[in-house]
C-alpha cells in the first residue's frame, strides 16, 4: 500500500513536467510559425499568400467584454478629433489597412503590411503647437503615405500640406539611387474646402502634370484631400470603396450613427470598438479634451488672422485708391496751371 502511495508521488509531477514539455513545444511551434509567416511576407510582397494575408486581416481584431453595440447616446470624443484619430489607427492595425484600402482603391489581399514609422507617446503633452499628430505610414514597404485629420481653419493650408508632402517625399539617404524614392502621397481629411468653395468635391487628387497635355510628370508625388463637409458629392467611385463610410465614422456624434455603420462592414466594426474603448479610458479622455482646448484657441487665432488678413487687404486697396485720386488730382492741378500761364499770356498779347 505505502509502495503504491509512493510510485503514485513520483508518477503525478513526473506527469505534469510531461505536460509542461507538451505545452512548451506547441508554444514553440506556435511561435515559429507566425516569425516564419511574418518573414515571408516581408520577402514575398503582396499577393503571393493571399490565403494566409486574408486569414492574418480577418483574424488578428481586439476583443473585449466592453462592445460599442451597447452604447447609446453622444459619443464623448469622435474620430475628428486628432488625438483619437491617431489612437484608433496607431493601436488598431487591421482599422489602419481597411482605410488605407479605401483610400487608395486597394483589395484586401493586396495589403501585406501597413507600419506606422512616426509612433507617438501616449503620455506626451498634446497641447503644443510642436506636437504632431500626422500619420506617416509605410504601405508594404513600398509607398509612404502622410494621413493628417485636420478640422482648425488653416490659412495656408496649401503651403502645409506641400511642405508635409515633401517631407515625406525627401526619404533618400547617403548612398541610394533616386530611383529608389517611393511614391509619397499626403491625404487631409479636412471640414473646410481647401482650394475652392465655388467647386467643392469630397474626394479630389492632385498631382504634377503638364499644363498643355495634361501628361503627368509623376507619379510618386500625390496630394489628396478628404472633405468631410462635402460627403453629399461622393462620387459612384468614391461609394464604391466606403470612402463616404469612413468620412461618417470619423463625423459621428452618436452611437447610434456609428452602430448603422458597422453594419455589414468587420472595418468599420474594428474602429467602432476601438472609438469606444478609447472613450472608456479616462487617460485618452483627457488627452482629447487637451486638443479640443488648443484646437479652439487654435481656430480662434486662425479666424483673427484671416480677419486682419482681409482688413489689411481693404486697406492696401484703399491706399492705392487714394494714391489714384492724389495722381488725378495733381494732373489736375498741372492742366489748371497750364491754363492759367496760357491766359495769362492772351492777355497780355492784348
Amino acid at each position: 500500500m505505502l509502495a503504491g502511495l509512493k510510485i503514485s508521488c513520483i508518477f503525478i509531477p513526473a506527469t505534469l513536467y510531461q505536460l509542461c514539455d507538451i505545452l512548451l513545444f506547441f508554444l514553440s511551434a506556435y511561435r515559429f510559425f507566425n516569425l516564419v509567416t511574418y518573414h515571408l511576407f516581408r520577402v514575398f510582397p503582396l499577393c503571393t499568400f493571399p490565403s494566409l494575408v486574408r486569414y492574418s486581416m480577418n483574424t488578428i481584431k481586439p476583443t473585449t467584454s466592453l462592445s460599442y453595440l451597447n452604447a447609446t447616446g453622444q459619443i464623448p470624443y469622435g474620430m475628428t478629433n486628432d488625438y483619437m484619430f491617431r489612437i484608433i489607427l496607431e493601436k488598431n492595425n487591421y482599422v489602419l489597412k481597411g482605410l488605407i484600402c479605401s483610400l487608395l482603391s486597394l483589395k484586401p489581399e493586396e495589403v501585406v503590411s501597413v507600419e506606422i514609422q512616426n509612433p507617438i507617446l501616449l503620455n506626451e503633452a498634446v497641447d503644443d503647437k510642436e506636437f504632431i499628430l500626422d500619420i506617416k505610414v509605410l504601405l508594404n514597404n513600398s509607398a509612404v503615405i502622410n494621413l493628417e485629420m485636420q478640422m482648425a481653419y488653416q490659412l495656408n493650408w496649401k503651403e502645409r500640406s506641400l511642405s508635409y508632402l515633401c517631407r515625406v517625399f525627401d526619404q533618400l539617404s547617403h548612398g541610394h539611387l533616386y530611383g529608389d524614392i517611393k511614391p509619397a502621397i499626403h491625404i487631409g481629411f479636412l471640414n473646410f474646402d481647401p482650394v475652392s468653395s465655388e467647386h467643392p468635391e469630397f474626394y479630389s487628387s492632385y498631382r504634377l502634370l503638364n499644363e498643355k497635355t495634361y501628361i503627368p510628370y509623376s507619379d510618386k508625388f500625390i496630394l489628396r484631400v478628404v472633405n468631410l463637409r462635402q460627403i453629399a458629392s461622393a462620387t459612384d467611385e468614391d461609394r464604391a470603396n466606403r470612402i463616404d463610410y469612413w468620412a461618417r465614422l470619423f463625423t459621428a456624434t452618436t452611437w447610434e450613427e456609428i452602430k448603422m455603420l458597422a453594419k455589414n462592414n468587420e472595418f468599420i466594426a474594428s474602429a467602432s470598438q476601438s472609438l469606444y474603448e478609447s472613450n472608456a479610458d479616462e487617460i485618452t479622455r483627457e488627452k482629447c479634451r487637451a486638443r479640443e482646448n488648443y484646437i479652439c484657441l487654435e481656430r480662434t487665432l486662425a479666424e483673427q488672422e484671416k480677419r486682419l488678413a482681409e482688413q489689411e487687404a481693404e486697406l492696401t486697396n484703399k491706399t492705392a485708391a487714394l494714391a489714384e485720386q492724389k495722381a488725378a488730382l495733381a494732373d489736375k492741378d498741372k492742366i489748371i496751371e497750364k491754363l492759367k500761364k496760357q491766359l495769362a499770356e492772351i492777355q497780355s498779347a492784348e
